[in-house]
């Protein structure tokens, strides 16, 4: 099989390493196009089409249904591989002109081929281990995934492999490659991270005796399974696909940010009435959420740090200057936490569609990979669901989330007499290692202020 050819499994977004394979489009013997959905996999984020990069014929498919494929593992073997019908080596190798041009040419999305679905873009990709089909070449996804040699003296690896090493503690300039041409793979990143004492877990245990404002990432305690009573059993879920990755992000966030939440209530009275004088007057559904989204858009102009992302490798705080607002969105399938980019520029209306039409695409599995990244803060409208306050998990790495519980009536009180009015529960959790209590108290104060005067946030936001 000399002229067979291995694509591997590249990078379906940013920080997603692995997938769970949910359908093969193809089966073993078919003739595929270049393009061509090979199988649909659903990662942490979403459900994504994998496209062919060449034509050919399928000789095998490595993994079943339910199977978790990982980025740089050989997912189909071609034989008679073509690329814009020129045939693809066993070796994986391109004629020498190519790679000059490529080495100069601006990074771009593979084009679909005219009458085709146009593909997500392949992003960077890791090599298979060595020792893996030793008989099969190895094509990588977009020229983005590369390994290059940085200046330095830095080994061999893409950013796949460097941010996996990061990721698991392994100083990756340490490593000696066993890659083509002593390239670094997930595998020697794998063996290092098993083997005693790592020099990046002796230097992160340092780094956080040294008292940084930004704890390093060090080695997980690895502790002992737990044995688990099977006797009584109705159903058995197999902890996968979204659910394991959700459990994943959170465990990683309540590890990593400093947790601290203030809760406060606000008088939502007045603006229950003005919500529905908008809906009557639009024809349209308006729920309280797109006017907390505001609120919390007005108040992070007051208090810019809580709109922010931390970056623990480099030990910075990104302070953003837009407000990408993440909703997290309840699911059959999980939680998912679409961004509305731009929130902060967004009228009342306007920000009820997007909305109403994210939260519809996470529900039916159409949500782009690019519409669940790039979130600078996040909400949990945890009162469509009939909570009242609660102690939101931070969507790391953003620094603050807000859950707003359901606004129920209650005996409330306003200059020295009684009323029967609407109360709405909030809770602010904020990252303690960016912003002090008060801080984030005062935040949510003003949120709270421009709930109670809902007629400012009709007006057009200042900037």
């Amino acid at each position: 099989m000399s002229d067979t050819v291995d694509f591997i499994l590249p990078d379906l977004g940013e920080g997603v390493h692995e997938a769970e394979i949910i359908s093969w489009k193809v089966n073993v013997g078919d003739k595929v196009e270049e393009m061509q959905v090979l199988a649909e996999m659903e990662t942490d984020k979403a459900l994504v089409e994998v496209p062919s990069p060449f034509a050919g014929r399928i000789e095998a498919l490595h993994g079943k249904v339910g199977q978790i494929a990982h980025v740089g593992q050989p997912i189909v073997t071609f034989s008679g591989a073509t690329q814009s019908g020129k045939a693809v080596k066993g070796n994986g190798s391109v004629p020498t002109h190519e790679k000059k041009e490529a080495a100069h040419a601006p990074v771009s999305k593979p084009q679909a081929a005219p009458g085709t679905k146009e593909a997500p873009p392949l992003r960077e990709a890791v090599h298979a281990p060595e020792g893996e089909r030793e008989d099969a070449g190895t094509v990588v996804g977009s020229m983005e995934g590369l390994p290059t040699l940085g200046g330095g003296g830095k080994v061999m690896a893409t950013p796949a492999v460097r941010r996996l090493a990061r990721e698991m503690g392994v100083d990756i300039n340490t490593l000696r490659g066993t890659g083509r041409g002593g390239r670094v793979t997930a595998s020697d990143v794998e063996r290092a991270a098993k083997s005693p004492a790592p020099a990046a877990a002796v230097k992160s245990v340092r780094e956080a005796a040294s008292g940084s404002a930004l704890r390093a990432v060090s080695q997980p305690i690895a502790y002992p399974p737990v044995p688990v009573d099977a006797s009584g059993t109705s159903q058995m879920i197999p902890f996968t696909g979204i659910r394991r990755k959700i459990a994943e992000a959170l465990d990683r966030s309540i590890k990593t940010a400093v947790h601290f939440v203030v809760m406060d209530t606000a008088d939502v009275t007045q603006l229950d009435r003005l919500r529905r004088q908008q809906a009557h007057a639009s024809g349209e559904k308006v729920s309280f959420l797109p006017f907390i989204i505001q609120a919390m858009c007005r108040a992070l102009k007051q208090f810019p740090q809580l709109n922010a992302v931390v970056d623990d490798e480099k030990k910075e705080i990104h302070v953003k200057g837009v407000i990408n607002m993440g909703v997290a969105v309840d699911t059959d399938h999980g939680l998912m936490v679409p961004v509305i980019p731009g929130a902060d520029r967004l009228g009342i209306l306007p920000l009820g569609r997007a909305v109403n039409e994210v939260a519809q695409k996470c529900k039916n599995r159409t949500i782009g990979l690019d519409q669940l990244k790039g979130g600078t803060i996040t909400i949990s409208n945890v009162g469509s669901y009939g909570g009242a306050f609660a102690t939101p998990i931070i969507n790391y790495p953003e620094v603050a989330i807000l859950a707003a519980g359901r606004a129920r009536e209650a005996v409330m009180a306003r200059n020295g007499g009684i009323f029967v009015g609407k109360e709405m529960p909030l809770s602010l959790s904020c990252d303690h290692r960016v912003v002090d209590g008060a801080y984030g108290a005062k935040m949510l104060s003003a949120v709270v202020q421009f709930l109670e005067n809902p007629e400012i946030l009709l007006e057009p936001a200042g900037r």
